[in-house]
This record gives structure tokens, sequence and C-alpha cells, in this order.
């Protein structure tokens, strides 16, 4: 049987809520729907870091930040990929868009890549010059953005809502697309299966839809923003430092957060959507274009973002902290070599699972230190036993969490947070110091420290290869851990306690 082609689109920076195929009647989503409407849903996934970097890192690796070490903008390009071992094993591999890698321009895997970073990125970027867009866009005549926050006078009052300045084919998210379908129209039905990961720098900031788009939402009934105007007395300092840390001068993410009114977070918020909206358009001539060259009948189609986004929500705006808003995100797998039909499921599964689902669909044996487990049982309805809870890290944060609960754990301080979410799905309430629930919150820190230490043991070259399998990926052999090397077949071993 002929392997599937895999196409993995990843957008930047996009929450959970903004697909209207999964109840959210304000978006304009037609293909995103298309998607969810005739293949897997998955409600509940989560990412592995809190932002881009450390979340791709942690993706594309199958690792968590405590095994490669990238907590933030960290250098990972020279860590093995599971995009290797697909094209060790006859994929034909290509990146169109954002991967942010860094160093940016390493192969990270790749036969192929036409790479696209933020909008705003300078051109000395990594010290490598412009990448592929900048450098389209300087065929043309034009320049990348950069420096608004500086050269406007007017920056902080446009709360990252610039409409596209420029014709549109120069836009970063259009030239992606139509990469992306260039390479598609010339390539043969008949070659080699292929994986294709497809960037998009949307919804990332700035939120620069053509006009438009955002003309789409002046008058949708959007919804409110979560906890605005918010009182973070209870919340952990790091929460107001970030919010101050964007109205520096210095910074071409500047947003005027602790200012915001009403009225400005519902400006930001329709810009937000226009783009997601953009972004939607571009995901729409990729799938046309997969039909219309004869790839699309064998191919499986996976949509996700690395992050989400504040939005206004707790009156903070972009990620970098653990709320849903931003460590929930969508997942759609359509597999279009068999019937549409529409599947959900509110199993808590993470993006650290599509090294081993990927690898899976491609015929392949996940390599062992890969951290996730694969998500093909939910599309032929085997799941045995979903996950306890989900994990995240980004800089001095860990998060736990499990379908009611979650803690957040903030390295080396006496604070932090917890939620009951089943009492309080909106994070409103930090229990962290509550004498109430202290015994809970230091249960739960145990649970968390019990998964760093397994996954930090495992990763050190040893994976188990029994039938039962535990919450931190361990399987058990009686009452002992069965254990095999990477490049060994697996045995059972008696250790001593």
């Amino acid at each position: 049987m002929k392997k599937p082609n895999i196409i993995f689109i990843l957008s930047d920076q996009q929450r959970a809520d903004t697909i209207q195929a999964w109840g959210n009647s304000h978006m304009s989503t037609p293909a995103m729907d298309s998607l969810a409407e005739g293949g897997m849903s998955f409600r509940n996934c989560f990412c592995p870091g809190a932002t881009c970097t450390p979340s791709r890192a942690a993706i594309f690796t199958g690792m968590y930040a405590h095994n490669t070490g990238t907590y933030s903008f960290n250098e990972w390009g020279h860590q093995r990929t599971w995009i290797n071992d697909l094209a060790d094993n006859g994929y034909w591999c290509i990146n169109v868009g954002k991967m942010h890698f860094q160093p940016r321009d390493v192969s990270g895997g790749f036969h192929e890549r036409v790479i696209v970073e933020n909008p705003t990125s300078t051109t000395t970027w990594g010290g490598q010059g412009d990448d592929d867009w900048g450098k389209y866009l300087s065929f043309h005549g034009e320049e990348r953005p950069n420096y608004r926050h500086i050269s406007d006078p007017e920056w902080l009052q446009k709360w990252q809502g610039v409409p596209w300045h420029l014709e549109e084919h120069l836009h970063s998210d259009v030239f992606t697309a139509n990469a992306a379908c260039s390479w598609l129209n010339a390539r043969k039905t008949d070659d080699d299966p292929f994986f294709m990961e497809i960037g998009f720098p949307g919804p990332h900031e700035p939120w620069d839809a053509p006009e438009e788009f955002v003309e789409m939402y002046e008058n949708a009934d959007l919804p409110e923003p979560i906890d605005f105007p918010s009182d973070l007395s209870n919340k952990p300092p790091q929460q107001a430092s970030i919010r101050e840390f964007f109205t520096r001068t210095d910074h071409e993410a500047r947003i005027d957060m602790p200012n915001a009114t009403h009225e400005d977070v519902m400006r930001m918020r329709r810009h937000y959507y226009a783009k997601i909206s953009f972004v939607d358009q571009q995901i729409q001539k990729v799938l046309d274009t997969l039909e219309r060259s004869g790839h699309l009948e064998n191919s499986i189609v996976i949509f996700s973002s690395d992050h989400g986004e504040m939005l206004g929500d707790h009156q903070s705006a972009y990620k970098w902290l653990m709320y849903d808003c931003i460590t929930r995100v969508p997942l759609i797998i359509r597999d279009f070599r068999k019937r549409a039909e529409r599947q959900e499921t509110e199993d808590l599964v993470s993006l650290i699972d599509m090294g081993p689902t990927i690898l899976e669909m491609a015929g392949l044996k996940a390599p062992t230190r890969l951290e996730g487990r694969s998500l093909t049982p939910y599309l032929d309805h085997s799941v045995s036993k979903p996950r306890e809870a989900v994990y995240c890290e980004d800089n001095y944060m860990i998060m736990r969490r499990s379908r009611d609960e979650k803690i957040v754990h903030y390295i080396g301080a006496p604070y932090g947070e917890y939620y009951r979410l089943d009492e309080d799905p909106n994070e409103l309430n930090n229990l962290w110091d509550s004498p109430e629930h202290t015994q809970r919150r230091k249960e739960l820190q145990i649970k968390t420290l019990d998964w760093l230490a397994s996954s930090a043991y495992t990763n050190y070259g040893y994976k188990t290869n029994c039938e039962e399998q535990g919450e931190y990926g361990i399987r058990w052999h009686g009452n002992d851990p069965c254990l095999h090397g990477d490049n060994e077949d697996p045995k059972h071993e008696d250790l001593e306690t």
C-alpha cells in the first residue's frame, strides 16, 4: 500500500476558540471548518511550550525543554528531529514558512526549505541575512515592516492592529501559501511520498490582515475578554511584569495593556480574528491545490498552532504564561484517503504527540527518545487509556494540567498557581496559598516532580517496551520497570531497590 503524503499546517499564536466549526459563531473559518467536518477534532490539545521557540523545539524534537535545554529563544537547530527519521525512511521533506529554528537556516531534517520568519524580524536575525520572504519583498522594491513601534508616534494606540499596507501577494502569509502551492503543483503524484510542514506566520502579531478581513468583524458579536479589568494581586508577580514589559519603546511587540480600555481590547480582538480568517483563506488555497494536483486523495492533513494568545484576557496580551488561552490550541487531523467523518474527543492530548503520530502514519516506529504517544488510535476508535495530565514548560514555569485541576510551578519561587478548573474554568481564583488546598497542591507538585524525573531519566537513553504504560511513559513488568536502550532489543531487567 502506498504511503500517505502528510501535510502539517501550523499557524502561529492561534487560540483554540477561533474555529467556527468548534462552536465559535463569531469566526469565519471555512477551511478549518472543512477539516473539522471531515476529520478528528482534538478539543483538549495543549502545547508543550508557552512561546514560539520552546513549543516548536518540543514539537519537532519530540522532547520537552528539560531534555533539550530550549526554554526560551535558545539554539535548538543542532537537535535531531523526527523529520530526520522521516527523511531517512523514504519521505521527501519540505518546510515552507515558519519553523523558528535557531540558527534559522539549518536543515532540521528537511530536504528543502522556504524560510519565512516573523514579519518584523530584522534582516540580521540570527546573523544570516534576510529570509526568503524578505528577499521576495526586496525583489519588488519593498522592505520588511520593521521598527514601526519606534517610527510611528501613534503605535501604542493601534493595539497591533495595522491592516496590510502593500499589495496582497507581498504579505508573508500569502507568500507562504503561494510557495507551498507552487511546490505541490510541481510534484508528481507518482513520486515518493512527501511530508510538508507549512508554517504560517499569522496570526502572530502585528495583526495585519487586509482591511476587507477587518471589516468582516466590525459588527460581529465578539466574545468578551475574561477577567477584564483584572486584579492580579493573588497571582505571581511575573504576570504584572510581563504586562508592563510590552509598554517599553524598545520592543517591536509594544502594546499598552495596563491602560487598555474595553474598546481598545475589542478593537484588538477584531484585528486578531481578521488575521485568522486571512490565514484560513491561505489554508484553503493549499487544500484546493492539493486536490487539483492530484495529491489530496492520498494525503493526511493535520492542522494546529504552536500556542495561543491572551487577547486581553486577564488584561494581558501575547503569551509567556500558562493560562488555557495560551496553552490550549486547535488540533484537527483529516485523512483524505478515508470517507469524511466528523469525530471529536475531549481527551487530553499534547503537541508533543505529533512525532509519534506522524511517524506511525508513515509506517515507522517512533524512536524511544520521543516522549509523546501516537494519536492514531483515536482515528480508528481504539484508544485504551487517555492521559491523566498534560505538561507545558517555558522559562521558569512548569504546568501540569488535568481535566479538573491545573498547577503552575514557578521554579525557585515560594509562589505559584493552583486552579480547580471544574469550579473555576476561567482561572480567576488562585488557590496556591489557600490553607484548605495546601495538601492537594503539594500532591500535585509531587506528581509534577515525578513526571519531570521520569522524563529526564527515560531520555537519558532508556525506554520501556511492555504492554502496560503508566502516566509518565514508563511501562512496568510486574513491580519493576522494563528498560531497553535505543539500539537494543527489548529486554526485561530486574532492578535492585
